[in-house]
């Protein structure tokens, strides 16, 4: 397994972060195209990936798009476009964080060492996660819903793991979101509102009436033992 691939065209650019992130102890893979990446990800397993924006044809939106459909892995976006707008579309989109050109590398390695360390190492050594027909191999990321693959974001899949490993109890929202987002996130609490929803959408056989992930009226939510 690779931990991180760099799609950036920039060859310069991708050479000097791949030189700090091979001093950090991590295995890279750079692509030089959002095609290339897609092809490489779709036959080689990745922890995290670092996408840059303005790629020739087929653009880092596009791209970010097509891997959140078919994977859980952080998305940490690279871009020269400033602005909140553009920050939003990739959030929407599936991306976990969002830096802009240019940026220091030591802030780009911390984010990456904090995503990799809340989607692999904040849990205990327990690796497969069931109630129900709901199951969660935390080995390879991925939930299963009847047998059935369901795809989600990674901060979905991190939520959704925190509310399965503390089934029956009460968690506040604030505690949630830190846990999930982290004190130094441009997130908001109305993110974490969103991600549960978008999550009961995926596995609540009613999302209406939710019995897995329900609401806890005036403190957050808590996970039902089915």
């Amino acid at each position: 397994m690779v931990d991180i691939l760099i799609i950036e065209d920039n060859l310069e650019l991708a050479a000097i972060l791949s030189d700090f992130l091979l001093d950090e102890g991590y295995s890279v893979f750079v692509a030089s195209s959002g095609e290339e990446g897609l092809q490489y990800l779709a036959e080689n397993p990745v922890k995290l990936l670092l996408l840059d924006i303005m790629l020739p044809e087929l653009d880092g939106f596009a791209v970010c798009r097509i891997i959140r459909e078919r994977h859980n892995l952080p998305i940490i976006i690279m871009s020269a476009r400033h602005g909140d707008n553009n920050k939003i579309i990739g959030l929407d989109l599936g991306a976990d964080d969002y830096l802009e050109k240019p940026f220091s590398v030591n802030l780009l390695i911390a984010k990456v060492k904090s995503h990799l360390r809340r989607s692999y190492h904040m849990f205990d050594n327990k690796q497969l996660l069931s109630e129900g027909a709901l199951t969660i191999d935390r080995a390879s990321m991925k939930v299963y819903l009847k047998d059935e693959l369901i795809v989600m974001t990674s901060k979905e899949y991190e939520l959704l793991v925190i509310l399965m490993m503390n089934k029956g109890k009460a968690l506040r929202k604030e505690w949630l979101f830190e846990a999930v987002w982290g004190i130094d996130s441009f997130s908001e609490l109305s993110t974490l509102t969103v991600h549960i929803s978008k999550l009961r959408e995926k596995i609540e056989n009613n999302p209406k009436e939710p019995r897995c992930i329900v609401t806890v009226w005036g403190v957050g939510y808590k996970y039902e033992a089915v």
